[in-house]
């Protein structure tokens, strides 16, 4: 009932998970001694101090709970910003190829619903758990100066609750993973169907994907009915134990003792038995979603990635030997080889020859199928990929702009940049002008993903960029594609002029672009010529 592995996983939870559990005992001792108190007044003296200790015990009761409410909050807190920050860190050295084995509707679903349902399982159920274990023997110890027979059936019974979790879990497992398995596959359709809206209503093929979504969505009401129908079963089971082992302790105390005030005693404090290990039913099955999710979890955060050496790079020349590369099935590239030195070098070819593919292997998002490419005459993959990427300026065809300031967006090529060099950049990306033209500056707001900006206006931001960044190996990737001749022209001088003391890569499809480069590389289907 309790996963070792996920509970080590964020050990600074532990300490939280420990006061809480004490609170809540020194709520329960509050609990007795009130109960006991109030026994006392009603069946044998009916004094004042009584009353006060009542009072006394609500109030530390109060208190205590407030503190374990506390401890749940931090230690929910801790494990969020911690599995999030280390799912993140991963992605980030696992790079593009994380798509190879899980969908990105899958990981920002794992990374929000998973991860609340991670928060429950530290702040809730570990908690409980192991209250729900202490509880029952303090009571026993309690009851047993009482009565014996009664404090034996109350623990006795106890252990039925938790039998009947652990009957449950067997099935429930499963169902959770075929639960999970489709919640991920209708966040992917939609998110699929959303990206492509677009395209869907030109095509007026928008409603067969909604039938299709449909489809799928029914199929998740189905399941979810039956996770809920077996919640809803398994809380009967354990309420029918708790009050059935309750009831049969109280008939145990009638027989077994003359003493009013024991007897009354007994009768109020026996649920007390129970209430933990009942309390801990109800946060069982989102203990067993965050488990199912923690499978998931686990499996990117456990995938292995090598961590390579930092090397000092100078020169930045890059060679491939050899090189054979594909995704599944399909081969890309075809036994590559070239040698580049600093200058302007162009990689032209038709489409699907590999030119893209070719600059994601040198950034590292994928690791090459056989051969070699060599920056600065060392294996990449005796980089390490932090450290590489450090010192690579990559611009893609499609520029990703975050909800933010145009400066902030700049900044993420160079966080300690300053406002000179920022202007700067977008000099050479012949987008300052705008930017000033602009009511706001470079502190105008940018719409989700850029929307608000054009094709060519968020191209030539990525170019900004990457003039910022400064790198000794700049990769380019149809850069000038969305833009009109004019600003090529000006983007394309800047490109020149940084070549003195750079290596950098451009690839296009027209070998016009590459007019002015020291050296063009013909990429085709089968080789590099």
């Amino acid at each position: 009932m309790i996963n070792k592995k996920l509970l080590f996983s964020v050990k600074e939870s532990i300490p939280y998970i420990k006061k809480n559990v004490l609170y809540q005992w020194i709520g329960l001792i509050c609990n007795v001694c009130s109960t006991a108190c109030l026994c006392w007044i009603i069946t044998k003296n009916r004094s004042l101090s009584f009353i006060g200790i009542i009072l006394v015990c609500l109030i530390v009761r109060y208190i205590v709970n407030q503190k374990a409410i506390e401890m749940s909050y931090q230690s929910s807190h801790i494990v969020k910003e911690t599995l999030r920050s280390r799912l993140y860190k991963k992605l980030a050295k696992i790079g593009n190829s994380y798509t190879n084995e899980w969908s990105t509707a899958e990981i920002v679903q794992l990374s929000s619903e998973g991860v609340e349902q991670l928060e429950t399982y530290f702040a809730s159920y570990i908690p409980q758990f192991f209250y729900s274990l202490i509880a029952p023997m303090t009571l026993f110890i309690v009851i047993s100066f009482m009565d014996m027979k009664a404090a034996l059936v109350l623990l006795v019974c106890v252990p039925l609750i938790p039998m009947s979790i652990v009957f449950v879990q067997k099935f429930a497992k499963r169902l959770l993973n075929r639960y999970w398995g489709q919640y991920t596959k209708l966040g992917d359709s939609f998110l699929e169907n959303l990206q492509g809206l677009t395209t869907l209503k030109i095509y007026e093929a928008d409603g067969h994907y909604q039938e299709k979504m449909n489809v799928e969505s029914e199929n998740f009401r189905k399941i979810t009915m039956r996770v809920l129908t077996m919640q809803l079963n398994s809380i009967t089971v354990m309420d029918l134990v708790a009050y059935g082992g309750s009831a049969l302790g109280i008939v145990f105390a009638l027989r077994g003792t003359t003493d009013l005030f024991q007897t009354l005693f007994i009768i109020l404090i026996s649920a007390e038995f129970f209430i933990p290990m009942r309390q801990l039913g109800s946060y069982f099955h989102i203990a067993m979603n965050g488990m199912a999710a923690s499978d998931k979890l686990f499996a990117i955060l456990e995938m292995e990635t090598k961590e390579k050496q930092n090397v000092n790079i100078n020169n930045y020349s890059i060679s491939a030997s050899n090189l054979r590369f594909g995704y599944t099935d399909k081969e890309v590239l075809h036994d590559i080889c070239f040698e580049a030195n600093k200058g302007l070098i162009g990689f032209v070819g038709e489409s699907g020859s590999g030119k893209s593919t070719l600059l994601k292997l040198l950034m590292r998002f994928w690791d090459v199928s056989k051969g070699n490419i060599f920056v600065d005459g060392i294996d990449i993959k005796h980089l390490n990929t932090s450290n590489l990427r450090k010192n690579e300026g990559y611009v893609t065809q499609e520029t990703i702009l975050f909800h933010d300031t145009i400066e902030n967006n700049l900044r993420v090529a160079k966080q300690d940049a300053t406002i000179d060099e920022i202007e700067v950049a977008c000099k050479k990306a012949n987008i300052h002008e705008y930017i000033q033209s602009l009511p706001n500056g470079y502190k105008t707001m940018v719409e989700e993903l850029g929307s608000s900006l054009s094709g060519g206006e968020r191209q030539r931001m990525g170019l900004a960029r990457m003039f910022l960044h400064d790198s000794k190996l700049v990769l380019l990737d149809e850069p000038t594609s969305n833009l009109d001749s004019l600003n090529e022209g000006v983007i394309l001088k800047s490109i020149y002029e940084e070549r003195k003391d750079k290596t950098i890569v451009f690839v296009s499809h027209r070998e016009s672009t590459l007019a002015h480069c020291d050296r063009v590389i013909h990429m085709e289907s089968e080789r590099v010529s």
